[in-house]
């Protein structure tokens, strides 16, 4: 008999940010907050122009048996603002035509989800790039979800215009916490029929998402805000010790250093495999129009 993947609804935070970015918490933190004090099925850490910490969190819950999934995630910022990019192989590129990463994202398998739309206190995208992507007739180009529950001051102030929106085009909505401490993971949250990445993925192909959270309110956002104030000024004051005292102690990305490495030698083989691939069909097309018609 097959499962019936309606019976319970799973849930997801899939926009987490750990101390490789602008978060408090480490990759193991976030993982032992979210098997421990939540009942989360799937997250995802998805710092800010980094996968590393989102990539160890994956191989420790892979480790540990863990009944919570992980999935790669990054927040990129584009030329036209923010944009939230899931199930990741390799580390998108900053800055880039908003198309361009949208394409990359979807090249590697992922998704391509708009985070706090409208957002008029940090990068949120505005209508017309929205637009944009939507009426692209690449077939990379597409949107995958809009995240319009997201508990921020960023992420209240365009809720309504994202749902509006959202009904407009006919995309699923999401939730997320978009949490930089551990005690706000899970405040933001995806409800989808079943629990594991798979089906959070099916879901929004079948529409069949909602989104929840929990506003945080002025006076939470501003402890919120303080601990991470104190986290970024450690950050600069090891970043003056490495470059102005000539201390060798690396940048802190909540990763063993072995692990790392070993990041970086299998983004690379993917890079170089992706490329070649690319190359390949690239030739492929060119001899198949260099060929007479019969």
């Amino acid at each position: 008999m097959t499962p019936d993947r309606t019976a319970r609804l799973g849930q997801a935070d899939m926009h987490i940010h750990s101390i490789a970015s602008d978060g408090t918490g480490s990759a193991a933190q976030i993982l032992d907050y979210a098997e421990h004090c939540g009942d989360l099925d799937l997250i995802a850490i998805a710092d800010h122009e980094r996968i590393e910490a989102a990539v160890e969190c994956q191989r420790l819950a892979r480790e540990r048996g863990s009944r919570v999934e992980v999935v790669v995630g990054e927040e990129v910022t584009t030329r036209s603002g923010h944009l939230l990019g899931l199930f990741l192989q390799a580390r998108l590129k900053r800055n880039q035509l908003l198309e361009t990463t949208v394409a990359e994202i979807h090249e590697q398998g992922g998704l391509a989800i708009v985070p706090h739309p409208f957002s008029a206190f940090t990068r949120g995208m505005r209508k017309h790039a929205i637009m944009r992507v939507h009426l692209s007739t690449d077939r990379l180009v597409y949107w995958d979800a809009l995240e319009a529950y997201n508990p921020s001051t960023a992420g209240r102030y365009g809720r309504a215009a994202t749902v509006r929106l959202a009904g407009e085009l006919g995309l699923p909505l999401v939730g997320n916490s978009d949490a930089h401490t551990l005690d706000t993971i899970g405040d933001g949250r995806t409800c989808f029929p079943g629990s594991t990445a798979e089906d959070y993925r099916r879901a929004l192909v079948e529409r069949t998402t909602s989104g929840v959270c929990a506003d945080w309110g002025f006076v939470r956002e501003a402890l919120i805000y303080g601990r991470q104030v104190r986290k970024q000024a450690r950050d600069v004051a090891r970043w003056g010790r490495r470059n102005l005292l000539r201390d060798d102690a690396p940048r802190d990305l909540g990763v063993p250093h072995d692990q790392l490495a070993l990041q970086r030698q299998l983004e690379s083989e993917y890079l170089s495999g992706r490329g070649r691939a690319r190359h390949m069909a690239e030739s492929a097309e060119r001899q198949e129009a260099e060929e007479p018609s019969a």
